[in-house]
């Protein structure tokens, strides 16, 4: 069998191997610890991660590649990955000979979100082998994970391997993948079966084949090289599938390995299940328990590992008219969305959906940087996932956590209330509509509106079919200009001059007075008119 290496950067180069990453310049050492991935960007300062691996976006052309390895060397970087081709210079192949940072190509087409994603799986992998007892042979499929099964079973069987879920979504992947077929390095680099040859399978008939037995399916036209596949399955639940790319039918003697794997993995996936879910609780309690202040608030945040740096609060909620379990859903995918996302900002970034409302703790040096990385993130998302994101001031200590989220949640119900058009605000943005939106809170609980001009006018309206109301929203909106203000209600100035008379008369208002009209404009903010 295969063990992987026993350093994390060699185990890197084992694992993802030429189908994504190739040493462009430098020596490896298989030795260097790694202690997480960071994403390079010259405009912000980089988070405090030790012997990161950087990878650097947008970092093209031989002069930035050799400022990026000097910058990684300051930040004791274990490699730099840039897209391939890497060019190099004198100056670059001098940085890396001065700094010892190899220099790693990330091959033309693979996304970056999905390779940060592998490489943050590889290096908090959880090492179960303690759980086996202390006999577990480490070389042991079960004393590794869902990868080390993956190369295990290409050892035995000859061919790279995939581990999936059963939505064709790539879990682990053996080394040798350069020796499959276009399709299988289609579904590496994306990390996800391609939609068309899922249609193919399903149309065939494969996976009625694949979650119907419990013995290995052989499969063959529709992709270039024939796979061997099988179910991965607890009792009478399909967890998901692995798949080999072979030459052959199997023996007798390989499909029992692979039957063998299959229940291996079964058990990898049932123990990642119940970590997800258990360490999603848990998580999501000790967030809460630091947004609420008091004296466990301290505790609650160093097990987050955000007691060292300063951080803002994040409050998304979902737009629209949904209600119930199904806004509950669409709130428990952008949690997920903005996980990921958060993961590749900053390794310490805690996400965790409190009812309908995904809360998420950002460090960040300003809030200003923390609005950025909320704007980018809606942008991402598009329409798909209609949200709103309140942005809260920096707490430079865990127990201003509290009065971020305060901040967050004022923000989030001033974008959800209408009054702005923005996706994303912080509170000083939106500090004067966040005054209107409690005073009107409080006459809404009060149930007892305000006497004077507009509420005449509204009366006046409701019972013979008028619309003063309207005319002189417009008017004030428009500073007194009634060619402009007729122009907005689509009335001749003539008619709007009658109308203003008017409305002058029947809500006793004198349009001539600022008291009048601040008093008039107040209202009508607090309760916007019925068009």
């Amino acid at each position: 069998m295969i063990t992987p290496p026993a350093s994390v950067l060699g185990r890197i180069l084992t694992d993802l191997g030429t189908t994504l990453v190739e040493v462009v310049a430098g020596e490896p050492d298989p030795s260097r610890p790694v202690g997480g991935v960071l994403i390079h960007d010259p405009h912000d300062q980089p988070a405090g991660i030790p012997d990161p691996v950087v990878l650097g976006v947008g970092v093209y052309g031989a002069e930035q590649v050799a400022a990026l390895v000097e910058r990684a060397a300051e930040l004791a970087a274990a490699a730099v990955i840039v897209r391939s081709p890497v060019e190099l210079d004198e100056r670059a192949a001098r940085a890396v000979a001065d700094t010892g940072v190899p220099v790693l190509g990330l091959t033309p087409g693979a996304s970056w979100a999905p390779v940060a994603a592998m490489l943050r799986s590889l290096l908090a992998v959880e090492d179960v082998g303690g759980d086996l007892g202390p006999g577990a042979d480490v070389g042991d499929p079960l004393a590794g994970d869902l990868f080390a099964l993956a190369n295990a079973t290409a050892a035995l069987l000859d061919g790279p391997v995939t581990v999936e879920d059963r939505n064709g979504r790539v879990l682990a992947f053996s080394s040798r993948q350069d020796e499959g077929d276009d399709a299988r390095i289609a579904t590496i680099l994306e990390r996800q079966v391609p939609d068309d040859k899922l249609r193919i399978l399903e149309e065939r008939g494969a996976f009625h084949d694949l979650y119907s037995s419990d013995r290995p399916v052989y499969l063959e036209g529709v992709v270039a090289k024939p796979r061997v596949a099988i179910g991965v399955r607890a009792g009478g639940e399909i967890l998901g599938s692995i798949w080999v790319v072979v030459g052959e039918p199997l023996t007798e003697d390989r499909e029992r390995s692979l039957a063998e794997a299959a229940k291996v993995a079964a058990l990898h996936l049932l123990r990642r299940r119940a970590g997800e879910d258990a360490g999603g609780r848990l998580r999501a309690d000790l967030l809460a328990t630091t947004l609420e202040g008091g004296p466990a608030a301290a505790e609650a945040a160093a097990r987050l590992g955000l007691s060292a740096h300063p951080a803002c609060v994040l409050a998304l909620a979902v737009r629209g008219d949904a209600s119930g379990p199904d806004r509950l859903a669409v709130a428990h995918r952008a949690c997920q969305a903005l996980t990921l996302h958060l993961s590749a900002v900053h390794p310490r970034a805690a996400t965790a959906q409190l009812d309908d409302v995904v809360y998420a703790i950002l460090p960040a040096e300003s809030d200003e940087a923390a609005l950025r990385v909320a704007e980018t993130f809606l942008d991402r998302i598009g329409a798909r996932v209609p949200a709103a994101i309140g942005v809260g001031r920096v707490a430079a200590r865990p127990a201003e956590l509290r009065k971020s989220r305060a901040d967050a949640d004022r923000a989030l119900r001033v974008l959800h209330s209408g009054r702005v058009t923005r996706p994303a605000a912080r509170l000083s943005d939106v500090w004067v509509a966040a005054l209107l939106v409690d005073v009107a809170d409080r006459v809404a609980a009060e149930d007892d509106p305000p006497a004077g001009p507009v509420t005449r006018l509204r009366a006046y309206d409701a019972e013979h079919g008028t619309a003063l109301t309207q005319t002189l929203a417009a008017w004030l909106d428009t500073f007194g200009d009634v060619i402009a203000a007729a122009a907005a209600v689509h009335v001749h100035p003539n008619t709007f001059r009658y109308r203003l008379r008017r409305l002058a008369e029947v809500g006793g208002i004198d349009l001539t007075d600022p008291e009048a009209r601040f008093e008039a404009m107040l209202h009508l903010r607090l309760t916007p008119p019925q068009h």
